[in-house]
């Protein structure tokens, strides 16, 4: 930010905290980030809810009804998409959903007020990019161990004409393949443009401050009201889009297992 403007891209800059350029594997630079210390921060918050609310008591806290309470919601949504066989796959659904919600609320805490600048790590699509993949490979997997060659039934929808298997065969290839890539960019994007719409408010509210009374009630006021119901509907987004995920995550899986 400089004489009261505001770039809005600058919040999703990389800098490098821990490391040189010349921390390399294999040609890419393995430097400790913010995007890598967000990530650390999010998973270690994961770490602490799990186990304080892991105690098992006979008559549940708070903490340990909300633990419970997030593994029954996974757990439900693998049986209502894949079946009893879904049970297998919860510490990864899990695993996915709460790293996905925990970082996209991280990101939105108002932690600048205190000198901490916040970072989004859901809205690189390196990094939900790196999570739609991990999750495509589970599902091959899990596919051709089950089902060997016969996986790639899954292609060929059932009662589908002989003479139509050519069409019908790479088209639904191709929209398997585009999995990963619409799973990863459908998260960044949502997560990228409601951070990007709110630096571009908060400009508004500075530029109107800074203005004059007149241009602080005609512009300034009404983008800060604005920036406070943003604010409410990222939280929401912030959820869905965990939610979406691993939505999407078990209807792959139940595709694996059951070839539907």
């Amino acid at each position: 930010m400089a004489e009261g403007k505001v770039d809005p891209v600058h919040q999703f800059t990389i800098e490098t905290l821990f490391g040189t350029e010349s921390w390399a594997i294999g040609g890419y630079n393995i430097a400790f980030t913010n995007s890598a210390l967000w990530m650390a921060i999010t998973t270690a918050a994961i770490v602490v809810f799990v186990a304080g609310g892991a105690k098992q008591q006979l008559v549940p806290g708070r903490w340990q009804m909300a633990v419970e309470g997030l593994t029954g919601f996974v757990d439900n949504l693998l049986m209502a998409n894949i079946g009893k066989a879904g049970r297998k796959y919860l510490p990864y659904v899990f695993s996915l959903f709460a790293f996905i919600l925990f970082a996209n609320l991280l990101g939105l805490m108002p932690l600048a007020l205190v000198g901490v600048h916040p970072f989004t790590a859901t809205s690189h699509f390196t990094v939900t990019g790196v999570l739609a993949v991990m999750s495509f490979a589970i599902v091959l997997g899990v596919g051709f161990a089950k089902h060997g060659l016969h996986f790639f039934s899954l292609f060929v929808p059932h009662g589908t004409p002989v003479l139509m298997i050519p069409i019908i065969f790479p088209i639904e290839l191709i929209s398997f393949m585009v999995r990963p890539f619409s799973l990863g960019l459908r998260l960044f994007v949502a997560m990228m443009a409601g951070h990007v719409l709110l630096e571009v408010l908060s400009g508004f509210v500075i530029s109107g401050t800074n203005a004059g009374v007149g241009i602080f009630f005609l512009a300034a006021l009404p983008s800060f009201v604005l920036m406070i119901g943003i604010c409410a509907l990222e939280l929401l987004v912030a959820g869905i889009q965990a939610y979406v995920f691993a939505l999407l995550t078990c209807v792959y899986l139940n595709d694996a297992e059951n070839l539907h």
